[in-house]
């Protein structure tokens, strides 16, 4: 297993992580136009041109940035309510998380709406486990069906069609394998296996396409985690947001490369922006073709920081 480092400078520039998985902070990266700032940046993702994209819940919700971090686009601000979520699949559709609408919005890289998933603006009864209130992640199947991690005021995944239908929902409130304790995160492996970050439970649970618990990672793999990261490899990357960390995992759940502050007796929600390369709330995390990482912090955070691998 990696030994935990925090961080290693080397002269003025910043390195980060372990083993083969080691990254070198680009300072400065994804700096913003005079009079604009970032609020929570709940999400951020990497389409097939690394056009990078940051959810966040400020003015100008989606931002989108070019490789070298410049601002190429902006938009969502007559329509998303509160950012959560983004998933970006193999043909550059968005489903933005649109937490206080609760409902999944697919649209183009020009923010152009195609399907609404869910009743937006109609929330289910809290803790009914029907969809959806206050979902926290969405995740796309090849075959384009959507699963959609609803763990604010539910404890369930919720299923669809390609064409928005509701198909079923899963889970109950509880530890035991299947249930769920505030379901963050969610991502579709190649092999169809759906992975749910059980951010209360301390556990990503694995499942099949239709529901049926098969594995789960606990312990020291995860500790509160957020959102879910898979490469072409099956590397995992994961967000834990109140250990103020990043963790790198293989496919089998063997931990490869980790940093970040630590946990605090707040979470980070109340003392301000980490050193550049540490976190305040990390929350969404996502690859570009190079394997550079992107980022995102919510609470005091609120910023993108860009990771070069070497």
């Amino acid at each position: 297993m990696a030994k935990f480092v925090v961080n290693s400078p080397v002269g003025t520039q910043m390195r980060f992580g372990q083993g083969d998985y080691r990254y070198e902070l680009v300072e400065g990266w994804g700096k913003l136009p005079a009079g604009w700032s970032f609020a929570e940046v709940a999400a951020v993702a990497v389409d097939s041109r690394d056009r990078v994209y940051a959810f966040h819940r400020g003015v100008h919700p989606v931002i989108v940035f070019s490789r070298e971090g410049d601002v190429l686009d902006f938009w969502g601000d007559d329509w998303l309510r509160e950012a959560h979520g983004l998933f970006i699949d193999s043909d550059d559709n968005l489903f933005l998380v649109d937490r206080g609408a609760h409902a999944i919005e697919k649209c183009t890289v020009r923010g152009e709406p195609v399907l609404t998933f869910g009743v937006r603006g109609t929330p289910a009864s809290p803790y009914s486990n029907l969809p959806m209130n206050m979902p926290q992640g969405a995740a796309a199947a090849a075959s384009g069906e959507l699963y959609v991690a609803d763990g604010k005021r539910n404890n369930a995944v919720h299923k669809y069609a390609a064409d928005g239908r509701y198909l079923f929902s899963w889970g109950a409130e509880g530890s035991s394998p299947g249930e769920f304790r505030e379901p963050h995160g969610i991502w579709v492996r190649a092999d169809g296996v759906v992975m749910v970050a059980d951010r209360c439970n301390d556990r990503i649970q694995f499942f099949d396409p239709d529901g049926v618990w098969l594995a789960e990672w606990r312990g020291d793999a995860v500790h509160h985690p957020d959102h879910i990261y898979v490469d072409s490899d099956g590397v995992v990357f994961v967000t834990e947001i109140d250990f103020n960390r990043v963790s790198i995992l293989s496919p089998e759940g063997e931990l490869l490369s980790r940093w970040g502050v630590g946990p605090g007796p707040d979470g980070g929600r109340s003392v301000g922006s980490a050193a550049p390369g540490l976190f305040r709330g990390p929350h969404g995390i996502w690859a570009d073709s190079h394997g550079d990482l992107y980022v995102s912090e919510v609470l005091a955070g609120r910023r993108i920081q860009k990771f070069a691998r070497i």
